[in-house]
């Protein structure tokens, strides 16, 4: 048994041990009751919207249903200060105000995914939302108490597998499921719920997702990519070698530029099947409850190939196999004391790996990865304005890469936390202020047949703090400010890779010298809340000494372009706003107008603008709300990208037009709905700048979907 699993193990025993002979009734929960998104439930202490100072989001019920995709990323596509990396359709995480990998941590109920999401763009985030409950982006002091990478905010995934509450009915089943045209895309998912006597309830659920190729909305490759290609597939055999061109003069086994020229509607290997299935247990009273579960994750996807446009380069179309058996533990009791209100423990345990498969079939690179993350946290009784939380974290990862083409060296990784948040709330005036501990240790140990990577081990010791106030100007209106310090560890991948990664299709140089990641941080925010309209707005700006960043050198190994983790000073800054309007009302339809848009502008001190920042975006919507039917046209707009990094290619701007309608069948239940949807419905060509593969992978291209979701 691991050192992980061991743990795992003991901090279940000791959650069991902690827990208390509890009330003998729990309160029962109506699981029919429509939740509510202005309330962020992600902290010890929970926090309507408008006091919270950043802008912080969350998306559950009906509004969930209506943006749910295939990954994380796609799914926030639409949300303030937030894009996907659209690593193609299958591998997209979320990307907070132009901060991507480990700077925007995603977690599942408080703690960590246990993947290797973070290690590279075409790695997914193990958390399947089909069956997410409710979903969170958190900023501000709130995020430092889950990762001192807080910046551009925290990604939080909640399920039901956990369960928090017992059904007031004999058996409560929720079903999802959905198709889309554009990739042919079924999927279905569905939980169960029974109460087990007055305070016991057990949960399971599964999911199943399988896509074909993805439709787009012309070629493959962008129209300098095409005329490269046709240029190179008119160069004579003889022109080819000189360029280092490793298939010969063969035909059969020449890279077909011009075929590549002219792919379009469809985006080769990017097909997709994934299942999942879970099972989870609690004991639940009015002063406290205790759970566990057990899950699965199946996946296998394909990669968009990298294109070859030029003799030299490497071309393949590798698929991803994923597999993650995982365990978690939560309790939560409530004190009742005058120093302590409540005691809040999660822990969790998984097992991952993932096999790259060549075209044949075969296993490339496999990767291994076992961790163990656990958290406890004391809320403190409540004493006049001022409340608090205080806790501690710890988290292990034991990392392996078997392969030829393995980038990263077998590697192991700790990180002891410690932190507090605590407020001051005088009604119009709030002070808040968090602070957050950090050890790290990461270690490289490379097998004897790997002297390209570097081995030893580094410690590092970071803090990071945030103080911040608000003030209610006016009735239903609140201005805030919130200032941050962060410091972040550098992560294995940065400190240790160096080699070939076929699934990116990069060649990645690490540096095991870096130094902490340093940065400032000023965010001022606006909130407003009134009949018939609300309205946030933020502008944010992050001063980094020890920026840690890859850029793209323009040189090749191994067929592949080199990108080089170096350090330096760099600048964020950015604006995000979003609102909406009660029009009129017409019969029992309210007619509502609502918009968002965000800007990220970055840059590198010594290098000029920060590679992959999103450019300007500006969406607006239209719609018709009732008690049974809803209809929405929205339109999005997304800049051109003007500012580019050295040997970044540029991205054209493009227009999204979509429309969908709403039907509850139910009278006065908004958890069942039937929708109707068309996305891109013009079939626009478009092209995410923040994704590695922007040139070779565009967006979908026109899609119909059809999604629903009972609760019975």
């Amino acid at each position: 048994m691991t050192l992980a699993a061991r743990l795992a193990l003991t901090s279940s025993l000791a959650l069991i041990l902690a827990t208390p002979a509890l009330a003998e009734d729990a309160a029962d929960a109506d699981f029919h009751q429509a939740p509510t998104n202005d309330i962020i439930v992600t902290a010890p202490i929970q926090r309507d919207r408008m006091d919270v100072l950043a802008n912080s989001v969350a998306i559950s019920g009906e509004k969930l249903l209506s943006v749910t995709r295939s990954t994380i990323g796609e799914t926030l596509q639409h949300t303030p200060g937030v894009t996907a990396s659209s690593f193609g359709p299958n591998a997209s995480r979320p990307i907070l105000r132009g901060l991507s990998g480990s700077r925007a941590p995603v977690l599942t109920d408080g703690i960590g995914s246990i993947d290797v999401s973070n290690t590279s763009a075409d790695h997914p985030v193990v958390i399947n939302p089909l069956l997410a409950d409710r979903i969170e982006v958190v900023r501000g002091p709130e995020g430092l108490l889950y990762d001192s990478a807080a910046l551009g905010g925290v990604v939080n995934v909640m399920d039901k597998r956990i369960p928090r509450a017992v059904p007031d009915e004999a058996i409560h089943t929720e079903l999802v499921g959905g198709y889309g045209s554009a990739a042919n895309e079924r999927s279905i998912g569905g939980s169960i719920d029974a109460p087990i006597g007055k305070n016991f309830v057990i949960h399971a659920d599964g999911s199943y997702l399988k896509s074909g190729d993805l439709d787009i909305g012309g070629h493959v490759l962008t129209r300098a990519g095409r005329t490269e290609a046709l240029a190179s597939a008119a160069l004579p055999p003889e022109e080819h070698d000189d360029h280092g061109h490793d298939h010969g003069h063969d035909e059969e086994e020449a890279i077909d530029f011009a075929g590549n020229a002219a792919l379009r509607g469809k985006l080769p290997n990017s097909a997709n099947k994934t299942w999942t299935a879970g099972v989870g247990a609690a004991y639940i009273t009015e002063t406290g409850s205790f759970g566990l579960s057990y899950s699965h994750y199946d996946s296998l996807y394909g990669i968009p190939v990298r294109y070859a446009t030029a003799p030299g380069q490497h071309q393949e179309a590798p698929r991803l196999d994923v597999r993650q058996n995982r365990l978690d533990a939560r309790a939560e009791i409530e004190t009742g004391g005058d120093l302590l209100k409540a005691i809040k423990i999660r822990t969790g345990y998984a097992s991952y790996r993932h096999y790259e498969l060549e075209e044949s079939g075969e296993i490339g690179t496999a990767f291994y990865n076992d961790g163990f993350e656990g958290r406890v946290e004391l809320v403190q009784a409540d004493h006049g304005a001022w409340r608090g939380a205080t806790g501690a974290q710890f988290s292990t990862r034991d990392f392996n890469v078997v392969g030829e083409e393995a980038f990263l060296p077998k590697s192991s990784s700790s990180k002891l936390s410690a932190f507090t948040l605590q407020q001051l709330d005088y009604g119009a005036f709030k002070v808040e202020g968090a602070l957050r501990y950090e050890h790290s240790d990461a270690k490289a140990t490379p097998l004897d047949d790997q002297p390209q990577f570097f081995a030893g081990s580094r410690q590092f010791d970071t803090v990071s703090g945030s103080l911040g106030a608000s003030y209610a100007v006016a009735n239903g209106w609140r201005v805030g400010a919130n200032l941050m310090r962060t410091e972040r560890a550098p992560t294995p991948e940065e400190l240790f890779a160096n080699g070939p990664h076929h699934g990116t299709e990069t060649f990645e140089i690490g540096d095991p010298a870096l130094d902490t990641e340093r940065a400032w941080g000023l965010e001022a925010v606006l909130h407003g809340r009134g009949t018939g309209f609300t309205f946030d707005a933020s502008i944010y700006h992050n001063r980094y000494s020890s920026f840690i960043y890859d850029v793209r050198t323009g040189g090749l190994e191994d067929g592949l372009p080199v990108y080089q983790i170096l350090q330096g000073k760099a600048r964020f800054w950015g604006v995000e706003a979003g609102g909406s309007l009660d029009l009129a009302t017409i019969g029992d339809f309210t007619i509502k107008a609502d918009a968002l848009g965000d800007y990220t502008r970055a840059t590198i001190k010594s290098d000029g603008p920060a590679p992959r920042i999103p450019p300007l975006r500006l969406l607006g919507g239209l719609g018709a709300e009732s008690g049974r039917i809803d209809g929405r046209v929205e339109v999005e707009w997304v800049d051109k990208a003007r500012r580019l990094a050295p040997n970044e290619t540029p991205t054209d701007s493009y227009t999204l037009v979509n429309a969908a309608l709403t039907f509850h069948p139910f009278e006065g239940d908004k958890t069942t709905a039937i929708m109707l949807s068309a996305n891109n419905i013009f079939d626009v060509n478009a092209r995410r700048h923040a994704s590695f593969l922007k040139d070779f992978s565009p967006l979908a291209g026109r899609d119909f979907r059809i999604t629903t979701r009972f609760s019975l």
